[in-house]
């Protein structure tokens, strides 16, 4: 059952179209992450999501509520039904980490008892029990995302939407934050929508993935698919053919075992197939297999050449073909 329903979404500023016919859907659950350059739409696209901006046409179903048209009132609680985890964690300097969690609580009208309890709750949950009495000042950066995670959380979302909750973090600090996402979205089954520019991100955390440019969806799927499409395309030559031409040579994927070496391959597989083999890239397999694409430099793809490919390969793909170079 889809928690999220967005359906031919449309938002223009000044005669500019930052969204054009945007429709997707998250399951119960998800975890979808939205990547895209600088300026392609993450930013309206979120507000939109959020409730903090209204689209010029489509809809958005938040457990099958149109928050695109439904009356102000009626969306104020319906806000209350998403998180947001910001990217510079907009935390209140002048509230301890315990009233920061509290404040959304504060607003909904919560007693005090309950909420209290729930405060605690969360600062369990996220890791920081033993810091609800300091202030913002006193954190690191990956302690006040925590804080902003729980806060986000206070309220019992359905949805949980993250503004490149990452960006601002070191390496290792990000890995704890992406762990700790991850491990919310198993025990409490909670949906999350998150905006990211950074690739890793997406394959650490994404089970499907959107690529937005210029307003519009340009790509969707498993993360591992979009971003090895996307890595190749940054390598290929522009002139890559579906079909062979004279002298042309073939970009081959294999995907090869787990404890297979490249090199030692690629050495034999050119003693067999009496061709040139050029190695593009490699990468791991969602399976814990790797991939690497290759050149096969020869002047035709014989059924012997793929043979002994797919004899040495768990799996042997021609992904184009391109004019030859030295």
């Amino acid at each position: 059952m889809n928690l999220l329903e967005v359906e031919r979404l449309n938002r223009t500023f000044g005669g500019q179209a930052a969204l054009h016919d945007i429709s997707f859907n998250v399951g119960k659950g998800q975890r979808l992450g939205i990547i895209g350059r600088s300026g392609a739409g993450k930013s309206t696209l979120l507000r939109c999501l959020s409730g903090l901006d209204r689209p010029q046409s489509g809809r958005i179903l938040l457990e099958g509520e149109d928050m695109a048209t439904v009356p102000e009132a009626r969306l104020v609680l319906l806000r209350r039904r998403i998180g947001l985890v910001f990217q510079h964690f907009n935390l209140l300097t002048s509230r301890t980490v315990a009233a920061n969690v509290a404040l959304p609580l504060e607003i909904a009208g919560m007693p005090k008892g309950p909420r209290n309890k729930r405060v605690a709750e969360l600062l369990d949950l996220v890791g920081l029990a033993d810091h609800a009495a300091k202030y913002p000042a006193m954190l690191s950066g990956g302690q006040k995302q925590r804080v902003g995670i729980a806060r986000a959380l206070a309220a019992h979302p359905a949805l949980l939407l993250c503004d490149e909750a990452t960006s601002a973090l070191d390496p290792e600090t990000t890995e704890a934050i992406l762990a700790l996402l991850a491990d919310i979205n198993h025990v409490l089954g909670l949906t999350i929508v998150f905006i990211t520019h950074e690739m890793d991100v997406v394959r650490r955390l994404g089970q499907q993935v959107l690529v937005l440019e210029k307003g519009r969806i340009v790509a969707r799927g498993a993360p591992a698919d979009i971003l090895d499409a996307n890595r190749l395309a940054a390598i290929l030559p522009p002139d890559l053919s579906q079909t062979p031409h004279d002298g042309s040579h073939a970009i081959v994927r294999l995907t090869v075992a787990a404890q297979s070496v490249f090199a030692p391959l690629l050495h034999t597989l050119e003693q067999q197939c009496q061709a040139r083999f050029t190695l593009l890239h490699t990468l791991p397999a969602a399976d814990g297999d790797g991939r690497m694409d290759v050149v096969v430099r020869t002047n035709s793809l014989s059924v012997a050449t793929m043979n002994a490919l797919q004899a040495h390969a768990c799996a042997a793909e021609v992904l184009g073909y391109v004019p030859p170079y030295s």
